[in-house]
């Protein structure tokens, strides 16, 4: 368990969001089964190609990205902790505030490792381009908006890729997971 109450209900609300994008996609959650790539979301074992019924599955232990900290010298915000560590899952389509959003999510290991490496070159971006540090959790319909979290304040913005965030969409990672519509 964390020390840190907002990672706490980060947490809560992610697993509600999980439970809620299930308990409507539960018939039609499918993707496409590559034997390359396994993940534990996977339902059936099928043939290369097909699609196979899947649903998040949560991790024990959770993922921890305790090695890009040490990596970039910056303590990341405990909600991205518990938002990439928690589920292994395929994306997450969404609505809020009458937009689409993608919430991006791990399948596997590979997955995980790649995100870091994503994240550490967002993080370095926005170092280089001396901005406040914001990491992503998701995209919008608009190529050039991401969903970000504020590494300092908590806040879940919309940004433009390449400058710095202005619009912010929820004041936590909790509040935002909790607005979300499932479409």
């Amino acid at each position: 368990m964390s020390n840190y109450p907002e990672q706490q209900d980060s947490i809560l609300a992610l697993e509600q969001l999980m439970a809620r994008y299930v308990a409507a996609h539960s018939q039609t959650m499918l993707i496409e089964y590559d034997s390359a790539w396994p993940t534990p979301c996977y339902q059936e074992k099928v043939e290369d190609g097909a699609h196979v019924p899947w649903k998040p599955i949560k991790r024990s232990p959770s993922g921890d990205l305790t090695a890009i900290e040490h990596g970039l010298g910056l303590t990341i915000h405990p909600d991205i902790h518990a938002f990439y560590g928690g589920y292994w899952s395929d994306n997450l389509t969404l609505t809020i505030q009458g937009e689409n959003v993608e919430l991006l999510q791990v399948l596997n290991d590979d997955d995980f490792q790649r995100l870091q490496q994503n994240l550490v070159g967002h993080v370095l971006m926005k170092k280089k381009l001396k901005q406040p540090v914001t990491l992503f959790i998701g995209l919008t319909d608009f190529e050039d908006q991401i969903i970000t979290l504020d590494n300092t304040s908590g806040k879940v913005m919309l940004e433009r890729v390449g400058l710095e965030s202005t619009h912010s969409l929820a004041n936590s990672l909790s509040e935002f997971l909790n607005e979300l519509s499932i479409s």
